[in-house]
């Protein structure tokens, strides 16, 4: 019985640099790997038994594949289409879904406040949608359009008249200008704020640090030991923390912070100091920055606008320790709280860099325009006072 030759592969130069560009990548599917690199095999000339070891596959395998490429090219290497199972639900029923998805539970009469897609599944049977369905299918099909109904997102009106106008101050300042001249090397910007309720709760049984197949394991129960805020102020563009622990907030505690900065280096010597906050009832208003300046000629206070903390950068550093620093809450009193808290700042100083800040005033200008046409869209949208009027008219006749 004869055996079948080989069939013989040529490739351009161009085909070869395609073929060795999916045989190495890290991205392509292993399986299309592997076929590729045995067509680069047998175009240089590689048996098949030698492919075959070299790739370790069926010589079957390799005839298939090396026949393919002879006769489709690259296409011959792709998987045929199979025919599979027939869908169970009809795009319609699908279609149905995804509908019943976007509507609140409220509207609905459902006494939910979001759908999960147990909650989906059960009320698509209910409705007739299907006679019957699971929830993984419900997750498949909502995944389809990356909608994810158990999740939200809160947000919240620009109330600030002089929105724009304050957040333009603080990006610039990110940007070391002010004014619009650029700042000098003997000024520096500080972000500042507090971090309150940091609680001290001592495990009623030791924290078990992670083993073999376990994580690290806390224990539910535990003491309450007070709770401290947390004061920092963070230098934008060296990534230098200065903080201190007080009871509460307030503006004695801040002024205590402030004099802390102010009376150290660099910025005992700066030629000025501008200190970014929020309008928390520590530093708001004129009356704030009239205190600062009063204190330290060279201190200026910009505020970011109302509702608007992300605009701090320190707001960052707090997610920091927030992670690295109180979550898991287990602390035996106040002083180790405090304690932890300056150790960790005196760490974060010896190897921080600045933040990686991408928010720009190009993109603050963007911003108010989308908003700007979404207003906009929506006066467009009223119904006009000849609408009222027409309305409201029988009932008040």
């Amino acid at each position: 019985m004869s055996v079948p030759r080989a069939r013989q592969i040529a490739l351009t130069a161009s085909e070869r640099r395609r073929l060795e560009k999916l045989a190495y990548s890290r991205t392509a599917e292993i399986g299309l790997v592997v076929r590729v690199r045995i067509v680069l095999d047998a175009a240089d000339g590689y048996s098949n038994n030698k492919i075959a070891v070299r790739q370790q596959v069926h010589l079957d395998t390799v005839r298939t594949w090396r026949g393919r490429y002879a006769d489709h090219g690259l296409d011959g290497l792709k998987d045929r289409p199979r025919v599979g199972r027939p869908p169970r639900f009809t795009p319609v029923q699908r279609a149905e879904i995804k509908a019943l998805a976007c509507q609140l539970p409220a509207e609905t009469g459902v006494p939910l406040s979001r759908w999960s897609s147990t909650d989906l599944a059960t009320e698509a049977i209910g409705r007739g949608i299907m006679a019957a369905i699971s929830a993984s299918t419900v997750r498949r099909i909502l995944a389809e359009d990356a909608l994810k109904p158990w999740q939200y997102q809160s947000w919240v009106f620009i109330r600030d008249p002089d929105f724009a106008a304050k957040a333009a101050r603080v990006l610039d300042l990110y940007q070391r200008v002010w004014g619009g001249i650029p700042l000098g090397d003997n000024e520096y910007v500080i972000s500042s704020d507090e971090k309150t309720s940091i609680q001290a709760r001592c495990r009623c049984h030791p924290t078990l640090p992670p083993g073999v197949s376990r994580t690290m394991r806390v224990n539910h129960e535990y003491d309450r030991g007070g709770s401290l805020a947390y004061l920092a102020a963070y230098d934008v563009h060296h990534a230098q923390v200065s903080g201190h622990c007080a009871a509460k907030t307030g503006i004695v505690p801040f002024m205590t912070l402030v004099e802390k900065v102010m009376t150290s280096e660099p910025y005992a010597s700066a030629e000025r100091v501008f200190w970014v906050v929020d309008n928390g009832s520590s530093h708001r208003g004129k009356a704030a920055a009239d205190r600062l300046a009063a204190r330290f000629p060279k201190a200026v206070m910009v505020h970011t606008p109302v509702h608007a903390s992300w605009l701090n950068q320190v707001e960052i550093f707090f997610s920091i320790v927030q992670r690295k620093v109180v979550s898991p809450n287990d602390f035996t009193s106040l002083d180790q709280v405090e304690d932890r808290l300056s150790v960790f700042g005196r760490r974060y100083n010896e190897t921080a860099r600045p933040f990686e800040w991408k928010f720009t005033p190009a993109d603050l200008e963007d911003l108010m325009a989308r908003i700007e046409r979404h207003e906009q869209k929506e006066h467009s949208q009223q119904p006009t006072g000849c609408d009222h009027q027409t309305a409201a008219s029988p009932a008040a006749a």
